[in-house]
C-alpha cells in the first residue's frame, strides 16, 4: 500500500509581493477588482488608502493599467467605427448605387442604395450607442482628459 500525503484545500494569504505576483493586500486587492479598478468614484478622503496600494502592490497597479487600457481601446474603436459608417453613408449618398435596384416590389423598387444607406445609419447609431455606453459606464473619459492635461503641462502648452 502506498502512503500518500493529503493536499491541504487551502491556499496561504498572501502577505506582500511574492514571486507568483500576488497582492500585498487580499481584502483591499478583491474590492479594487469588484470595482474594475476604478476609484475615480471614491470620495478623496477614502481615496488614500486605495492610492497607496495601488502604491504598494504591483499586480494591482498592472490589474488596473489593464483595465484602463481596454476602456480606452473601446472608446477608439467606437469612434473609428463612428467614423467609417459615417463615411459609408456618405459615399453611399453620391456613389453609383442610386441606380441599382434591390427588388421590384408591386408598386415600387427598393432602392440598392437606399438599403446601404439604412444600414450604414443603423451601424452608426449603434456605434454612437456603444460609444456613449462605453463613456458612461468606464472611467475612459477621465483617464484621457487627465493624459491630455499631463501632456499640456509637461510640453508647456
Amino acid at each position: 500500500m502506498m502512503n500518500a500525503t493529503p493536499i491541504p484545500n487551502e491556499h496561504p494569504v498572501l502577505h506582500g509581493s511574492d514571486a507568483t505576483g500576488g497582492c500585498t493586500d487580499p481584502v483591499i486587492g478583491d474590492i479594487l477588482s469588484g470595482w474594475r479598478y476604478d476609484i475615480s468614484g471614491v470620495s478623496p478622503e477614502m481615496r488614500t488608502d486605495y492610492v497607496q496600494h495601488f502604491a504598494d502592490c504591483a499586480r494591482c497597479r498592472s490589474r488596473q493599467r489593464l483595465h484602463r487600457t481596454i476602456d480606452v481601446t473601446l472608446m477608439v474603436i467606437s469612434s473609428v467605427s463612428i467614423v467609417v459608417f459615417l463615411l459609408a453613408t456618405a459615399v453611399i449618398h453620391r456613389g453609383p448605387f442610386g441606380q441599382m435596384r434591390v427588388a421590384a416590389l408591386h408598386y415600387r423598387d427598393v432602392s440598392f442604395a437606399l438599403t446601404l444607406q439604412m444600414a450604414a445609419v443603423g451601424g452608426l447609431l449603434f456605434s454612437l450607442l456603444m460609444w456613449i455606453l462605453v463613456a458612461i459606464a468606464t472611467p475612459a473619459p477621465t483617464v484621457i482628459s487627465g493624459t491630455v492635461k499631463q501632456v499640456r503641462n509637461g510640453r508647456g502648452l
